[in-house]
């Protein structure tokens, strides 16, 4: 058997580590602030527990743009590098000073923020430099030293004239990369990258009123303690609000609540989420929460750590303890993501719950703003269904709102089946079906709005986990067909007569998606009602959600119930004129199409001449 050291090439690395590191060449700002900041926390906490004994102040990190030499510089006023250390943390790929520091100070330093630990940030930088230098004091009263490095293995390392401790690092920007010295994308970089890094960065000056006075001031980019890090107790409604606006500044409307994680075991988290009023458009709805590490932005994509019935939710995100990848880009698979996403699930769960108990009134007001996040919630994750029982509200027409238990004992005793299951009926579109709907009042039975575009998923799951119940949207049926009444409506014709009226509209239809039937209904309802069977409308709009395609396409299929109680049944049995009779036939149809909305094109335009010409002839 032969052991040993698998030895890697630095020639071959350096240029994988240059190009393929990174996904995008803008990140290398990300890391060079990141390195200058764990550079000035380090000294921070070194000088707390008394091993520097140096003036900190109030250190920042500046950014300076050197336009004209084609340079770029990054410092900061931390802990600095020996040259023992220059060649230990810079020279040796891979090895993070970061991780380092942390090991050693295990006991004190971990709430310190320090964000470093692959150790291969800083090569970053020649992504977009040809050359880049290092001018370094440490606090420990050694000299100064000057590193280069113009891309390749070979460097140099000299001594420097500089007597303040901290780090300068200076990019020569290479030609495919002048875009990074102009202000406008430096600073839109540190906007999105370091908006809330917790070392403030100094990039240029403005000008600020003193009195009578301007003056030019230091120009601030970021947020040092943005309201995630802060306790809840340290906040107000008016400061969650105005974090929200800093977050979305083009974002007019004030977000509905909010939710505070914070968390310190099993695992690190902090972050505010927003519940923001939400639009017809999901699509646009997404990738809206922030997730940072230690205050460094990483992504806008979510998706893993967040449930996905979340991902609708704006706001922010901050744990040490999210596995990314080693450019820090994107997640990568781990237990703690799956525990992570529980929590918040949970978290979001009882922030809702207690809403709904502590002021039902405005938690109805906002029901409308918030019903597709849980109803998709609901459908996806079971452990926030079965949260979600005690505050998921079914609203009816009249802006009545039923948590399902309250629904129950509503309805269960006057809507029930011919199976005995409890019928519970609902609209889609107050609008489109108002005939149904008033009739369905008329005869006392309540009446739920479900206009969410996941309603006939939603449907499903609640029948399935509520057996005793059945949903029906208020056209599906006659009402007479759908509950069950004690007195029974007998037909004004004969049996003979009934199958005489049926063929005779059936022939004049002659649509096979069009199934003719015939009731005795109230002389007072519709002489002929369009519905369409709950199951097949169903199938169809999961279907054109995206599911149940296995089952191919379903067809439009319609049932036209006559009313042989009704007056026209009366006139089209007993007309002799045939075209009278067929016209009787065709002009019903058309009518009850139109309460459904299905009357379009050609239908509707002769439907439309059909009718002005009546009137034209009964005037003469």
């Amino acid at each position: 058997m032969t052991s040993g050291k698998i030895n890697v090439t630095v020639e071959n690395i350096f240029p994988l580590i240059k190009k393929f590191l990174y996904s995008d060449h803008e990140i290398f700002l990300r890391e060079l602030i990141s390195n200058a900041t764990d550079a000035t926390l380090k000294l921070k906490h070194l000088t707390a527990i008394g091993e520097a004994a140096v003036e900190i102040g109030n250190p920042k990190i500046e950014v300076k743009i050197d336009k004209e030499n084609k340079k770029l510089h990054i410092i900061d006023q931390g802990i600095g590098m020996t040259a023992d250390e220059v060649e230990k943390y810079i020279n040796q790929v891979a090895f993070s000073g970061a991780e380092e520091f942390l090991e050693k100070y295990k006991d004190s330093a971990k709430d310190t923020g320090i964000i470093g630990h692959f150790g291969l940030g800083f090569y970053s930088a020649f992504m977009v430099a040809h050359k880049v230098e290092i001018i370094t004091k440490s606090f420990k009263n050694e000299p100064a030293v000057h590193w280069t490095c113009d891309g390749s293995p070979e460097f140099t390392l000299k001594p420097a004239d500089k007597s303040e401790h901290g780090t300068e690092i200076i990019l020569h920007i290479a030609d495919d990369s002048t875009e990074f010295l102009e202000d406008f994308k430096i600073s839109e970089l540190l906007t999105k990258y370091n908006k809330f890094m917790p070392v403030p960065i100094k990039f240029g000056t403005k000008k600020e009123k003193e009195g009578e006075n301007e003056i030019e001031v230091d120009n601030i980019v970021n947020n040092p303690n943005p309201a995630w890090t802060k306790k809840p107790s340290e906040l107000t409604d008016e400061d969650y609000k105005n974090f929200y606006r800093e977050l979305y500044p083009m974002q007019f409307d004030d977000p509905l609540f909010h939710i505070h994680l914070n968390v310190d075991h099993p695992f690190n988290l902090t972050g505010i989420l927003y519940f923001p009023k939400l639009t017809g458009d999901l699509s646009i709805q997404k990738d809206k929460i922030q997730l940072y590490q230690n205050q460094v932005f990483v992504t806008d994509n979510v998706e893993g750590i967040v449930p996905e019935f979340l991902t609708m939710l704006k706001g922010v995100i901050d744990s040490p303890d999210i596995p990314l990848n080693v450019s820090r880009s994107y997640l990568q698979a781990d237990g703690n993501v799956k525990k992570i996403a529980n929590y918040i699930t949970r978290k979001v769960a009882d922030k809702l719950k207690s809403l709904f108990n502590e002021d039902r009134k405005s938690f109805e007001e906002k029901w409308n703003d918030i019903k597709i996040v849980l109803e998709y919630g609901m459908l996806s994750e079971v452990k926030f269904y079965e949260k979600a029982k005690d505050f998921a509200l079914y609203p009816t027409v009249d802006e009545q709102f039923f948590t399902f238990e309250e629904l129950k004992e509503k309805i269960k005793s006057n809507q029930t089946n011919k199976e005995g299951k409890i019928v519970v009926l609902y609209a889609s579109n107050k609008e489109n079906q108002h005939s149904y709907i008033a009739n369905a009042k008329a005869k006392g039975y309540e009446v739920l709005l479900l206009d969410s575009p996941i309603v006939s998923h939603l449907i499903q799951k609640l029948e399935m986990d509520n057996t005793d119940f059945t949903f029906a949207r208020v056209d599906a049926d006659s009402i007479e067909n759908l509950i069950k009444k004690d007195d029974e409506i007998i037909s004004k014709l004969n049996e003979t007569e009934v199958l005489q009226l049926k063929e005779f509209i059936e022939n004049t239809i002659a649509n096979k998606n069009y199934s003719i039937q015939t009731e005795a209904l109230d002389s007072n309802a519709e002489p002929f009602i369009i519905t369409q069977p709950e199951f097949m409308r169903r199938m169809k709009e999961m279907q054109a959600m995206g599911g149940n395609s296995m089952f191919g396409n379903f067809p439009d299929t319609y049932n036209v119930i006559v009313n042989t109680n009704s007056e026209i049944a009366g006139k089209i049995l007993n007309e002799t004129n045939e075209t009278v009779k067929t016209g009787l036939v065709k002009q019903a149809l058309d009518l009850a199409k139109l309460a459904q909305g299905l009357l379009k094109g050609e239908e509707l335009t002769a439907f439309v001449k059909r009718n002005f010409e009546s009137i034209t002839a009964t005037k003469n």
